[in-house]
């Protein structure tokens, strides 16, 4: 026989041995090149769930190496209705998410009506012109850039410039003034929406307040039903005859939604 025939059969011989004890199907094959294949196409299993941790914050954890991750076992199922959430006057001094349930560990909130997320806005021959003025508190802006109730305002600048400081100041200002705010934050850090909480709290202006909040580890989804959920709360008091305030934070990747919607102040 020829010996180099002789010196292939033990090689595979060999392949076929060592590649069966590393697991039972593998290696098992006509030939070596088949259970070398078997090796490529079968990667341990250990290797699909190790990932290297790259950053943790702000509820986010950031990893490299999963590159198989998927989201398994959710089951889902229409319900036949319109999108919709619960409203009542039980929403005030409250922090709910883009679902309208409560986020703010004091428990359900006592509803026995519904909203859709999505309401026409009235028509402009139905709206009336802006007659009252709403403060803001701040004397530079109410002086030379007065803003009236029913009117839509965009404060727009860089960054860590006091934009959030702002509406926050508008807010407290409304105190006494029989004026509902509802402030929607979207995309932001959980710690800045809980200073804002903080401040509202300690200030007293939690009782006319609602806050909607959606943010950076939240599903994009749900961070673009935010503006909504926010707008559906306001008007749920504004049928009822009370001036409301609303205040979206962040709105750069949602600008689009805000565009579309009625502002109410």
């Amino acid at each position: 026989m020829n010996p180099l025939i002789v010196a292939a059969s033990v090689i595979a011989a060999g392949l076929a041995v060592g590649l069966a004890s590393i697991g039972p199907g593998v290696g098992q094959g006509t030939a070596a090149w088949q259970a070398i294949e078997g090796i490529v196409r079968q990667p341990k299993a250990e290797d699909k769930i190790r990932g290297i941790v790259l950053q943790v914050g702000d509820g986010i954890a950031r990893i490299y190496g999963l590159d198989d991750v998927m989201a398994e076992g959710s089951f889902v199922k229409a319900t036949g209705r319109i999108a919709q959430i619960p409203v009542s006057e039980g929403y005030l001094g409250r922090v709910v998410n883009a679902l309208a349930k409560p986020i703010d560990g004091r428990g359900e909130i006592s509803t026995s009506e519904s909203r859709l997320i999505e309401s026409p806005a009235p028509g402009i021959i139905s709206r009336r012109s802006v007659y009252e003025p709403l403060q803001t508190g701040l004397i530079v802006i109410d002086s030379m850039i007065p803003i009236g109730r029913g009117q839509r305002e965009l404060i727009i600048g860089d960054r860590q410039v006091g934009k959030t400081a702002v509406a926050t100041n508008t807010i407290l200002n409304q105190q006494r003034q029989s004026v509902i705010c509802v402030y929607v934050a979207i995309g932001q850090k959980a710690s800045s929406v809980a200073q804002v909480v903080t401040t509202l709290q300690e200030r007293g202006a939690m009782e006319y307040t609602i806050i909607v909040a959606e943010t950076a580890n939240s599903p994009s989804t749900l961070q673009y039903l935010a503006p909504y959920t926010g707008a559906a709360l306001a008007e749920y008091f504004m049928y009822r005859e009370r001036h409301t305030l609303i205040i979206y934070d962040d709105p750069s990747k949602h600008a689009q939604a805000y565009r579309q919607m009625s502002l109410l102040l």
